[in-house]
């Protein structure tokens, strides 16, 4: 249970439980997208899996993440597995934007039209997974004292799983309701009549912001960064919509892995500089409004926004002009402007409604750069000399990203080391799938790979049919990452990362959100294509950049 008062992550063990050792082919940690898809290759490959995941259901991020407001950011249709051309015909999205509701539902029905449910564990957190050199095997271990063995550990976890709390003194002093975005209560939440504060404007901010307004006698909400936001242009789908998309899922499967993002989004025009201003701005427009796509579309305008800070600059400024003509305080708008980072920099986040919302009589925005909190006490928050009297306070301070849910368990390789310590200075994971020192362990869309930089679905797939197809030629077989192998293919992700305007600002990419994280940009920069590809030589190359051993040769 998470005491959302203190920060503090609390595990609790029953007492008078005996441990019980199962042995398995496969262990596989986490009841997201990936680790469902990795227990259904499983099942096929007919190897003994189990699923271990904390929640009391499917569905990772998604059962998680309930806040009002909450929705994917890439089309729902393209946001879904490819592996069943049944389940593509079973299942009818009823919004260009999935909501968190449907989402789950999806994962669920997943879960049940495959039957997966008998083989994860609920209500289990991982405490420990051990790499025992002598039998050659991963020793799993939950809270609740269960102990399983098995050669090979897929830690299926996710990028966005581990909940970080404001680095705010005395934030345990508030006495009212407390909420993180991330860990949002499986039960209604009413904030009628509520003064309502919310700490973070990224995307869980962005969304919930709007909705929670419309409840709350009023809602303050607490700004430190301002960020980029898009309209998503969401809307329901006609039936001739859901119709073509269904005839054209085959075409699309095919389709998003040879795009950048493994995201379908209309044409780029080409380089900025190729446009003079006015036909710059028309397209800028077009993809705002909703004419070519809206949403993320905006940052596929031209093919050198991401790349080029002369060709971002006009983007970043139709954004802001966009601002300071929604926002009707003109001080407000500026407080809502970034200034000092290219679009794009920080994650572009995709709304409905939000900047209009600072109009509303029952808004305040409070910028924290220029009034930092100076006391937070029991009935709410003090900024410069103005408290701020509140019932309840949500923090949509995101996550610990790229190594957080990884970190939390006590992952122990070859000697004894700790993922911890190996990545005290920065993950480092070769083709993001598997770290040099922890043999048979691998990780979905772990650091080094696409993962937050793509869309995650397809991503998820490709590294699952990897992971399988790997297992099938190892034969039981031991593998591990070489560290010549690791350092190159970090030295590889560091350089990809520099050649994009994606460094240049303090953002979760890099770790910039934890103090005292190293400052390592974690995901693969140099897009699905190029990716896959190298994947797919290194294993039809003999797994080049790993080591495989006999299990006589491991002991």
């Amino acid at each position: 249970m998470t005491n959302m008062n203190s920060g503090k992550l609390t595990l609790h063990k029953e007492a008078g439980q005996a441990d019980s050792v199962r042995e398995l082919d496969v262990v596989i940690v986490g009841a997201g997208f990936a680790g469902l898809y990795m227990l259904h290759r499983l099942r096929l490959s007919r190897r003994t899996a189990i699923v271990i995941d904390r929640g009391s259901d499917v569905g990772g991020t998604w059962y998680w993440n309930r806040y009002p407001g909450a929705r994917c950011d890439v089309e729902s249709y393209q946001y879904s597995y490819g592996f069943s051309p049944d389940l593509d015909q079973e299942w009818t999205w009823t919004e260009r934007f999935a909501p968190q509701t449907e989402i789950l539902s999806y994962a669920q029905h997943v879960a049940d039209r495959f039957d997966l449910r008998r083989d994860i564990l609920f209500d289990r957190t991982v405490e420990s997974a051990v790499f025992d050199e002598a039998d050659d095997a991963w020793v799993v271990t939950t809270h609740q004292g269960e102990v399983f063995r098995a050669r090979y550990c897929i830690m299926a976890t996710g990028n966005l799983s581990d909940v970080k709390l404001p680095d705010i003194d005395g934030i345990g002093n508030f006495a009212g309701e407390s909420y993180h975005t991330g860990a949002w209560p499986h039960h209604a939440v009413d904030f009628a009549g509520k003064r309502v504060g919310v700490i973070g404007t990224g995307s869980s901010g962005i969304q919930c912001i709007p909705e929670v307004a419309r409840q709350a006698e009023h809602l303050t909400v607490f700004q430190r960064t301002a960020n980029y936001s898009v309209p998503a242009c969401n809307r329901v789908l006609a039936d001739e919509e859901i119709a073509a998309i269904k005839a054209d899922y085959p075409n699309m499967r095919a389709l998003v892995h040879r795009t950048r993002t493994g995201t379908i989004l209309p044409r780029s025009r080409g380089p900025l500089g190729n446009f003079d201003t006015a036909e710059v701005e028309r397209e800028f427009e077009a993809r705002w409004d909703g004419k070519k796509g809206g949403g993320s579309s905006f940052i596929a305008a031209f093919d050198d926004l991401l790349t080029s800070l002369e060709s971002n600059a006009p983007a970043a400024e139709f954004v802001r002009g966009k601002i300071a003509s929604i926002v009707n305080d003109p001080q407000v708008a500026e407080d809502l402007t970034p200034q000092d980072y290219p679009l794009g920099a920080k994650r572009l986040v995709c709304d409905t409604g939000y900047f209009d919302t600072y109009n509303r009589p029952n808004v305040t925005l409070v910028n924290l750069r220029r009034t930092p909190i100076t006391r937070v006490d029991a009935d709410g928050i003090e900024t410069g000399d103005v408290f701020h009297s509140l019932d309840a306070l949500i923090y949509a301070t995101g996550y610990d990203a790229g190594t957080g849910a990884l970190n939390r368990i006590d992952i122990r390789g070859v000697g004894g080391r700790s993922l911890r310590d190996k990545w005290r200075e920065g993950p480092k994971c070769y083709l993001g799938l598997m770290v040099a020192g922890f043999p048979n362990l691998f990780i979905i869309t772990g650091p080094g790979s696409p993962s937050v930089l793509s869309n995650v679905l397809p991503s998820i797939e490709f590294h699952v049919e990897w992971i399988d197809r790997c297992l099938s030629d190892l034969e039981g077989r031991r593998i591990e990452a070489t560290e010549a192998a690791e350092e190159d293919w970090a030295e590889h992700v560091r350089q990809c990362a520099e050649q994009t305007i994606m460094t240049k600002a303090d953002n979760w990419y890099l770790g910039a959100n934890i103090p005292g994280k190293p400052r390592v940009f974690f995901a693969y920069a140099g897009g699905v294509p190029s990716y896959e590809k190298k994947c797919n030589e290194v294993a039809r190359d003999g797994y080049q950049g790993f080591r495989i051993l006999e299990k006589e040769a491991c002991a």
